[in-house]
């Protein structure tokens, strides 16, 4: 299994140096990628954007999003956004998508909700067929979901699956899935698994506040996030065993802390 680090484009202060900075040290200390998460209503930086920069500091680490919120923008220009992106990096991207889980994304957007499901498959079909604005038909691409048409849409038009965190067992059950919608489709071989967890080693509070106040949309089940961040050496040692063992390919490791010294303890804990 691969392990990738996200950048801190969500919390709140990171600014674009330090962005910058992170994404050369993950390149640097040999992990596999670096990930963004989207967030439209929120204090955050732009994903393609934020990978962008990563593009111009970084040489070997791939570059994903996980994921980006296709319905929340016009087929054309998340076509130019990807394709910009892949180009500045020499090929780097892998572009996770989902339809999100935030009305208010929605809402500020000025994008209707309902229907968001059909246009992502649209979109998907579009990058697919390729020549879209520059898009490669054989850009990799991830579909994120819980639900039966989410596995389906991964199945029909991805190469692989963007698990949205959590134990390893759910990541054990979603990977299933996965499995299951690519195997009925009758797909040789096996969708790719990519997976995500949280981590904050030495400050464990901010973090837990960072996460309370990113999932607050999920009302009380915001707490149980933040119990789930990564605070010892240990938790992210047995994470990533649990992760392994389920079977999944790339485990990106966001950090709820925008302290450069994240870096250096999580390269402690794995070493």
């Amino acid at each position: 299994m691969k392990v990738g680090v996200g950048l801190p484009s969500t919390i709140a202060g990171a600014g674009g140096s330090l962005v910058i900075e992170w994404a050369r040290r993950v390149d640097a200390a040999g992990f596999s990628s670096v990930a963004v998460l989207d967030r439209l209503a929120y204090d955050s930086i732009d994903p393609f954007s934020a990978l962008a920069a990563a593009a111009g500091v970084t040489e070997r680490v791939q570059l994903a999003t996980m994921i980006a919120i296709g319905p929340l923008r016009n087929t054309a220009l998340l076509a130019k956004q990807a394709a910009s992106v892949d180009g500045l990096s020499g090929g780097r991207l892998v572009l996770g998508m989902a339809v999100g889980a935030r009305l208010d994304d929605y809402e500020t957007a000025g994008v209707e909700h309902r229907g968001r499901g059909a246009r992502l498959s649209e979109q998907l079909a579009t990058l697919r067929d390729g020549d879209m604005l520059g898009v490669r038909a054989d850009l990799p691409l991830l579909v994120g979901g819980l639900t039966g048409p989410a596995f389906a849409r991964m199945a029909r038009y991805a190469d692989g699956y963007a698990h949205n965190g959590g134990p390893p067992r759910a990541f054990a059950r979603a990977a299933a899935s996965a499995h299951a919608a690519w195997s009925d489709l009758g797909r040789p071989g096996r969708p790719q698994l990519w997976g995500q967890g949280y981590f904050a080693l030495g400050d464990e509070e901010a973090g837990a506040a960072y996460l309370r106040d990113y999932y607050a949309f999920t009302g009380p089940f915001a707490e149980r996030i933040a119990a789930g961040n990564l605070t010892s050496a240990r938790a992210v040692r047995d994470f990533l065993r649990g992760y392994e063992e389920a079977g999944c390919d790339e485990l990106i490791l966001f950090p709820t802390v925008a302290d450069l010294a994240q870096l250096d303890r999580l390269a402690e804990a794995l070493a």
